[in-house]
């Protein structure tokens, strides 16, 4: 997966293999998830927790490596920010 930003005063480009993304979510606060709950509301909320997240990426890796140079994210703002994640 690939992450670019683009603003006035930023630009970078940041490589970020899928495979660490399970690895990534093993880090995430459980007071992250808490307050997701909150705002989702039901019945949503329930369903809103780190072993689900887990598992929907090691259910959808394949998929991801499958698309792999699809963009999922494209956005221009009026100000020249630019914002691109490609998997």
């Amino acid at each position: 997966m690939k992450i670019k930003v683009r603003s006035e005063r930023t630009r970078f480009s940041i490589a970020v293999p899928t495979s660490m993304a399970a690895w990534a979510v093993k880090r995430i606060p459980d007071s992250v998830f808490e307050r997701a709950r909150k705002k989702a509301g039901e019945p949503f909320a329930r369903h809103m927790t780190k072993e689900n997240l887990r598992l929907i990426l090691a259910e959808c890796g394949d998929v991801l490596k499958e698309n792999k140079g699809l963009e999922v994210v494209h956005v221009e703002a009026a100000d020249g920010t630019f914002v691109s994640i490609i998997l």
